[in-house]
């Protein structure tokens, strides 16, 4: 069973983060979420997200296409992938502040999950939590 791990806020969910999804989904057997805390998105974005954590996961649990999900770490955001143990490692085509030097991290704590970088959007222009979030 092939695990395909992947990681976001998914704060105002939209058909971008569904296309994301399914399109992970479509790299193993099981697809597992991990919700960005609202102190880590507070860090990395400069605000709050609009939706608390736990309504966030509450929302991904939701969505038949996700097998499990679960809350990143406060202090080591890596932990929750050595837990894991993921076969695969999805990233959106925007997401940079998690990526730099994972290989070498977790080469580092004994994993080596392959790491795909999902280079196509659904329209971007369009449905990307910033430019929603401004609109609310």
């Amino acid at each position: 069973m092939t695990k395909v791990l992947v990681f976001g806020t998914y704060d105002i969910f939209h058909p971008g983060h569904e296309f994301f999804l399914k399109k992970a989904k479509s790299y193993g057997d099981k697809l597992i979420v991990v919700i960005a805390r609202d102190s880590t998105v507070n860090k990395l974005k400069g605000e709050k997200p609009k939706n608390s954590e736990k309504k966030r996961h509450s929302k991904i649990k939701l969505l038949s296409y996700v097998d499990k999900v679960y809350l990143g770490y406060k202090r080591d955001k890596y932990k929750i992938i050595e837990k894991i143990k993921p076969d695969i490692i999805c990233l959106g085509y925007d997401q940079s502040s998690f990526n730099k030097n994972l290989k070498k991290i977790l080469k580092e704590r004994g994993l080596s999950p392959k790491i795909i970088k999902i280079k196509e959007s659904y329209k971007p222009h369009k449905y990307k939590s910033s430019i929603l979030r401004a609109l609310l």
